[in-house]
């Protein structure tokens, strides 16, 4: 079930188009969800990528998708640095970062809108997204758009198309392993 959820809401980060995905899954037992990220980080940490647990509570799990090397030059970018700092990130490393983000989910009980960070949104909508709190977007789909509303409804088409191939594959009988695609270092 987990390995079908990270294709359906995680094919353009296993495809490497984007840093990170996010999605939420409901899970019986918190050992059996343990092993099974366990098990699919030991597919997924070998092609550049892994699997973290943002929040849980009750018997759901949000959990989070990322391609290391993206989300690394992501944290690293000097606006993005400016920006997660007025957030309380004084340290940009993929773990602080992911521990501080973890912090700010527990505490707001929500999503903190720095998480578009994380995801690969734009840190130009990522701002005004704050500013005009949700509102005024020029697009909405997989974030809210304030600006280059052209080059978001390419990266929109782009990742449904990228999620209907792969759940496709993943149908097909694809394993994981193949649908992670490896991403050379720049």
């Amino acid at each position: 079930m987990l390995e079908h959820a990270l294709v359906a809401h995680g094919a353009p980060t296993l495809a490497g188009l984007k840093p990170g995905s996010l999605f939420s899954i409901f899970y019986e037992e918190m050992q059996a969800l343990a092993e099974e990220i366990s098990a699919l980080n030991a597919i997924l940490v070998p092609r550049g990528l892994a699997i973290a647990s943002l929040f849980m509570e009750g018997q759901r799990a949000l959990l989070y998708l990322y391609r290391k090397q993206a989300l690394s030059q992501a944290l690293a970018r000097e606006d993005a640095r400016a920006f997660l700092l007025r957030w309380g990130y004084r340290d940009c490393s993929i773990e602080s970062a992911l521990s501080r983000l973890r912090e700010r989910i527990a505490a707001q009980g929500t999503f903190p809108h720095e998480i578009g960070v994380f995801l690969g949104y734009p840190l130009s909508d990522v701002e005004a997204f704050i500013r005009f709190a949700g509102r005024n977007c020029l697009l909405s789909g997989y974030w809210k758009v304030y600006s280059n509303a052209d080059e978001a409804r390419r990266l929109f088409a782009l990742y449904r198309k990228c999620t209907d191939v792969y759940l496709r594959r993943y149908r097909d009988g694809f394993p994981l392993s193949r649908l992670a695609v490896r991403v050379k270092a720049a």
